[in-house]
């Protein structure tokens, strides 16, 4: 068949278009590979997880046991009244018996079985550290018609303290009408302070020096040397191994009450 020139022109540039048009776009095969490896490198690749965009403070670690003002003994915060005063009853021959630095586990229960032998009643200076370890202590002591002072938290030297932690250890103590500072370490700053919490600062007149352990025998001579109407005798039930002033305190009493010597607690 003879076509005329002008149709194969036509026909010829329809076919190059076409093959032009078919070589500019990617088949679709290749455009669905394309697109799965797209997919499976975005999810092969797991951003990190974003944390807070700022740094928690973390909480101090917490204090010593023999700093847990969290343990605070459940009365600590309560102000008391004005210090009562006390007057020494007709006849004079009485003796304020005052035990420091309990309570204590397996000393005070042997101190108050001794003052409930010989009908005396006491007054016991507590820390608060350990009247809140040990309260069922703090309430037999109660019970038996003793009184309860403030001795601080801790026991540290309180004059050298800043008015902060000065503050501190006072009210951190146990609940009362009195108040005794550690080592006899005071002022009057410490005076005026325990004042303030209305606690009477109440030191001693005879310091038997249980706490050095320097022998029942000593100590039971200290208390009845300083026997006098009114005199206010120092000994410890807490601090340490008070097996010499349990001996040495029976051994007084026993004397002292032959003299005609009663024994009472301190208004605290």
């Amino acid at each position: 068949m003879n076509v005329p020139p002008g149709k194969l022109l036509l026909a010829a540039a329809v076919l190059l278009g076409a093959a032009l048009a078919q070589s500019a776009q990617p088949s679709t095969q290749h455009a669905a590979h394309s697109s799965d490896r797209s997919t499976s490198s975005a999810a092969s690749v797991v951003p990190a997880a974003h944390g807070p965009l700022t740094v928690p403070v973390k909480p101090r670690a917490a204090a010593p046991p023999i700093r847990k003002k969290s343990q605070r003994t459940a009365d600590s915060n309560q102000r008391t009244s004005e210090p009562e005063t006390w007057n020494l009853p007709a006849g004079g021959k009485v003796l304020y018996l005052t035990f420091d630095d309990g309570p204590q586990r397996v000393y005070t229960p042997k101190v108050l079985n001794i003052l409930a032998k010989h009908s005396a009643k006491a007054t016991f200076f507590v820390l608060g550290r350990e009247a809140a370890a040990h309260p069922d202590l703090v309430a037999t002591t109660r019970r038996a018609g003793h009184r309860i002072g403030n001795h601080t938290w801790d026991h540290p030297m309180l004059t050298k303290l800043s008015p902060a932690r000065l503050r501190e250890e006072i009210s951190s103590g146990i609940s009362s009408r009195c108040f005794r500072p550690p080592f006899r370490d005071t002022n009057a700053h410490v005076a005026a302070v325990a004042a303030q919490y209305h606690q009477r600062q109440i030191l001693w007149d005879v310091d038997t020096l249980d706490w050095e352990k320097p022998g029942a025998a000593k100590i039971e001579r200290a208390i009845l040397r300083g026997a006098r109407p009114g005199a206010i005798i120092l000994m410890h039930d807490g601090g340490g191994n008070r097996s010499q002033t349990v001996t040495a305190l029976d051994r007084a009493l026993t004397q002292l009450t032959a003299q005609g010597y009663t024994f009472q607690s301190l208004p605290c």
